[in-house]
């Protein structure tokens, strides 16, 4: 299980900006850094500083993979044939957490890894308490009877902020996983850049 180490909203702030686009997010109200010294911090970032913003927006985005997990699959998107950033998002939008996410059975990523490493989740019939484990198209993941009492899936249900996406269809508390997304077609609440990302491991 992936341990966050650092509050959501911590990371929007370093960021500074609404990366799930949450309507709490303090960047609504500051868009500037944490701490006391964070209104000063607007030194221009360097390449690298760039490449490396990029890749922490992005890891954070996916509910703070570890730096061992997120290089893994970026290892893996490079020996795919095509263009490594495409497969580098499609690999990561195929984590069974994110396809929870996506189906809008819980509110945050942080709460899909949460409800599948209890065993609530089920792919095919099965269950799945492996946050990480690969969704491969057509493959129906449906929550647990407890799960769909949980005030969490009910509230996430009604949210509004965010749509759920093509590659993705919901059947009330059942959704199929129809095929890998292209990066257009990622509904990211703000500009995801994976190609800094490819840059910076690549280095």
């Amino acid at each position: 299980m992936t341990k966050r180490t650092s509050s959501k909203h911590k990371l929007d702030r370093r960021m500074g900006e609404n990366i799930w686009g949450r309507p709490k997010s303090p960047v609504n109200k500051r868009e500037y850094g944490p701490g006391q010294h964070g209104q000063r911090r607007k030194s221009k970032l360097s390449d690298f500083g760039i490449q490396l913003k990029a890749k922490q927006k992005l890891k954070g985005y996916y509910g703070d993979v570890t730096e061992k997990q997120f290089r893994a699959t970026y290892a893996e998107a490079v020996r795919m044939k095509g263009d490594t950033s495409q497969n580098l998002i499609g690999l990561l939008e195929q984590r069974l957490d994110m396809v929870v996410y996506r189906a809008k059975f819980v509110p945050t990523i942080f709460a899909a890894r949460q409800i599948v490493n209890h065993g609530h989740v089920m792919v095919n019939g099965r269950r799945c308490n492996i946050a990480s484990a690969r969704v491969k198209p057509g493959d129906v993941i449906e929550l647990g009877q407890k799960a769909k009492d949980m005030a969490l899936v009910i509230e996430a249900q009604s949210l509004s902020e965010r749509e759920t996406p093509e590659y993705v269809a919901v059947d009330g508390t059942k959704a199929t996983y129809v095929r890998v997304p292209t990066l257009d077609e990622v509904p990211y609440a703000v500009k995801m850049e994976p190609n800094l990302v490819v840059e910076f491991y690549s280095r």
